[in-house]
């Protein structure tokens, strides 16, 4: 994992770093699209609203726990939306990201959602390669 450091600068002018991490930068993009998918379910599209959880899938590879936690919302979301195709499929994915996101076996780019193998490789939309670079990088 790969670790950012922020130079801030307090009162006495003494410097000290914080370091931040791929989960630092990459949440708070994550946390737009679990949000956007909590308005597309309330607003009663559930395919957009499963959408928005995909492409938090998509940010949230990198974070064993953010990882993990894509794929229990979609989880819930196969219970709210009878699917027990989906609910069967996010179990085995919770097993699989939460013991094997940390050691980088993971295939890019992959939606997350039962409809999808869990092993296959994805194309990354490019507005997400944008963040996903971002948060990665050292500076």
């Amino acid at each position: 994992m790969r670790l950012h450091r922020v130079l801030l600068h307090d009162d006495n002018e003494h410097a000290r770093f914080i370091m931040k991490s791929y989960y630092d930068r990459i949440k708070p993009h994550w946390d737009l699209e679990v949000a956007a998918a909590a308005q597309a379910e309330s607003d009663g599209d559930p395919h957009l609203a499963f959408r928005h959880l995909e492409r938090a899938h998509i940010l949230g590879q990198n974070s064993t726990w953010l990882h993990t936690q894509t794929h229990i919302l979609m989880m819930c979301w196969g219970w709210r939306h009878p699917s027990s195709r989906e609910v069967a499929g996010q179990l085995f994915r919770i097993v699989g990201a939460a013991t094997k996101t940390a050691f980088g076996l993971v295939p890019a780019g992959n939606t997350g959602g039962a409809n999808v193998s869990p092993f296959r490789t994805l194309p990354i939309p490019a507005d997400l390669q944008i963040l996903m670079r971002a948060a990665q990088s050292s500076d």
